[in-house]
């Protein structure tokens, strides 16, 4: 069967903020995953899948089902855990991180997996069927209209996405397994919105739009034409840019944990996030996490005023209080008037 041509990433046209927010939850899987809001043909569903592409292949533990790496103990799955603490040999293998669709008709077990009570009170062990949790880790996991999905599940893949790992309970039997992926949630906002409470735990938010200059939607007509035409030649004339982007974000993760952020701009977060009046601290807390990842993917070891304004373009607006009966698009320009100030 002939493998289908992913159409480039940096082949897209446009919707830079909506590239950024990907790349910077591949670089930083902690900042909380990113919901894209947007009208329908606006490459939501082409830059996620690109997105996966994009990226090097990884190594990871043969025949394990949540493809643990190797090289981290801190991360594994309870059995390869007890292979290495029996000194058992992993063999490992490479494979490429890949896009995990979660339909929205999904069930809370089909997400989570489950849990054989039977055969534990029999055998006096745990026997768990995984789920599309356990597929996604160290993958993308995508949520297409994810307005549309129950609420409740809704919250178990932000709960996964945040703490890094599922755990599933039944009748007193217990079982976790690492579930570290970049959760993706796209929407159209004609077909409703999603509730307050859930939009404040995605991490980063944009609103994507069609292009609305000529020589623009012509390019993205001439880009599509050319895929749709002759997609292998297509993908060998953005060959170099898609590597040396991989590269870069590969380079980024490295550089991560070093990047700092002077108290200054920790103060004028925290000042801007009062005068938005949004809730809690999430706001402020993943505005500077994007703010650091922004540096490390520019390859600089501080964060800057201009990443902390970038990144609260990303991680404020759809965190700030609306009026009653208030749905629809996010208010950037209270955010860029309160950063014009300083």
């Amino acid at each position: 069967m002939k493998k289908t041509t992913v159409y480039p990433f940096t082949a897209i046209v446009g919707q830079e903020n909506m590239k950024l927010a990907l790349m910077l939850n591949v670089i930083n899987p902690v900042l909380g995953g990113a919901l894209i809001k947007g009208e329908k043909g606006t490459a939501k569903s082409t830059a996620v899948r690109a997105l996966a592409d994009l990226l090097p292949a990884m190594e990871a533990v043969r025949g394990c089902p949540f493809r643990c790496d190797p090289q981290d103990k801190s991360d594994m799955c309870e059995g390869c855990l007890a292979k290495v603490e029996e000194r058992q040999m992993l063999t490992s293998h490479i494979v490429k991180m890949r896009v995990v669709e979660l339909p929205v008709s999904a069930t809370e077990d089909r997400v989570v997996g489950t849990l054989d009570i039977e055969h534990a009170i029999k055998h006096g062990e745990k026997k768990f069927e995984p789920g599309i949790l356990a597929q996604a880790n160290r993958n993308i996991l995508y949520v297409d209209e994810i307005n549309l999905l129950d609420d409740h599940i809704v919250d178990v893949l932000l709960d996964a996405a945040a703490m890094g790992f599922n755990t599933v309970e039944r009748e007193g039997v217990s079982y976790s397994h690492p579930a570290q992926f970049v959760l993706v949630g796209t929407m159209n906002p004609e077909e409703g919105d999603i509730r307050p409470q859930l939009l404040d735990r995605f991490g980063l938010s944009v609103m994507v739009a069609g292009e609305h200059q000529t020589e623009q939607r012509m390019e993205v007509i001439k880009r599509r034409l050319a895929y749709e035409q002759d997609p292998e030649n297509f993908v060998k004339q953005y060959q170099k840019e898609q590597e040396e982007l991989g590269q870069r974000i590969m380079l980024a993760r490295q550089l991560l944990p070093q990047v700092a952020i002077g108290d200054d701009l920790l103060a004028l977060v925290a000042q801007v996030a009062i005068k938005l009046d949004v809730d809690g601290h999430r706001a402020d807390i993943t505005t500077i996490k994007a703010a650091l990842t922004l540096a490390a993917l520019n390859g600089r070891e501080k964060a800057s005023l201009d990443d902390v304004k970038r990144a609260a373009m990303l991680a404020l607006p759809h965190r700030m209080r609306r009026k009653p009966f208030e749905e629809g698009a996010f208010d950037y320009e209270e955010v860029e008037a309160l950063f014009a100030q300083q």
